[in-house]
């Protein structure tokens, strides 16, 4: 019994399993992509998500993590399973599947520690180059991903300093959805929501005024982040 189990083993296709990571990063003006060049790419002018192999004792979930480190200095990052990408020819090299997964960071929280080793750079997503295989394939399933996610749950707050505006708040879902909010309607939806505590303090420098800032009710955060569904409703806001 035992032998021909084996012997079903050895019969099938090997193939390789590679993870690839989507980093988006938020600056807080527009929505950006980390890439990389890690000596695989076939011309100079291309590039590449967070890419690697998985070795035979890891989880894929600690390979991607392991890749990211290694390619980027950066560690200790929620990564979120994307997508599995197998086409038999998305790798003109080999037969690869790729698991890959993606995440959303603050830009300025990893300024510091990015490492240049692999030319870690970010683009916008807007001016992205020629990348590497069907990168450009699963860049576009993590932004389909990460607009869902947008709409069912408050997924931005960790992109914002503790205490921010409603116009902060804005341009963040802007940049997630590229699309132009009007004011008075975002507003409305956002303090709705029951999430928002106004302070008594104002934003200065950017206005006579200034801003009212707000903080996040982090109680109800937590409380309702898995069951608050339509934080922006799909179609984005009426």
């Amino acid at each position: 019994m035992i032998n021909r189990m084996l012997e079903q083993y050895r019969a099938q296709t090997k193939c390789l399993v590679a993870l690839d990571s989507i980093i988006f990063g938020f600056d807080g003006d527009e929505l950006k992509l980390l890439l990389v060049k890690r000596g695989v790419e076939v011309y100079d002018g291309t590039w590449s998500l967070m890419g690697g192999w998985l070795q035979d004792n890891e989880a894929p979930e600690h390979a991607a993590s392991r890749i990211l480190f290694e390619l980027t200095g950066i560690q200790d990052v929620y990564l979120e399973q994307l997508y599995v990408f197998g086409k038999p020819d998305r790798d003109p090299i080999e037969r690869t599947v790729s698991v890959s997964y993606f995440a959303l960071i603050n830009v300025a929280d990893y300024d510091d520690v990015i490492s240049h080793t692999y030319e870690a750079q970010w683009f916008s997503i807007h001016e992205l180059p020629t990348l590497l295989f069907d990168h450009a394939d699963m860049v576009k399933k993590a932004i389909e991903r990460l607009r869902y996610k947008a709409t069912q749950h408050p997924i931005g707050f960790e992109l914002l300093p503790d205490k921010f505006t409603i116009p902060q708040l804005q341009k963040l879902y802007e940049a997630i959805f590229d699309f132009k909010f009007d004011k008075r309607n975002f507003s409305r939806k956002i303090l709705s929501t029951g999430l928002l505590i106004k302070l008594e303090e104002k934003q200065k420098g950017f206005s006579k005024k200034g801003a009212y800032l707000y903080r996040v009710d982090n109680e109800k955060y937590v409380k309702f982040f898995d069951s608050f569904l339509n934080f922006i409703p799909n179609g984005f806001l009426d």
